[in-house]
């Protein structure tokens, strides 16, 4: 592994509150449960949960924030 790898793995895992340890194995995980399902059947996937659900513009919101 590349210094450069190694340095931004400890940033990650420090970033997210793990060891390298942890990092590695849930990049490790997530790379195989990518792998196994492609990307349309996991944006169908997404799509099928979110169906129906209405979400804000979160913009809008900020804007109505800052002019209070």
């Amino acid at each position: 592994m590349s210094d450069q790898a190694y340095e931004g793995l400890r940033q990650l895992a420090s970033s997210n509150h793990r060891s390298m340890q942890e990092q590695v194995r849930l990049l490790i995980e997530r790379e195989v449960r990518y792998a196994q399902v492609g990307g349309v059947e996991r944006a169908r996937h997404w799509r099928s949960l979110l169906a129906g659900r209405h979400f804000p513009d979160l913009a809008a919101d900020i804007r109505a924030d800052r002019s209070r």
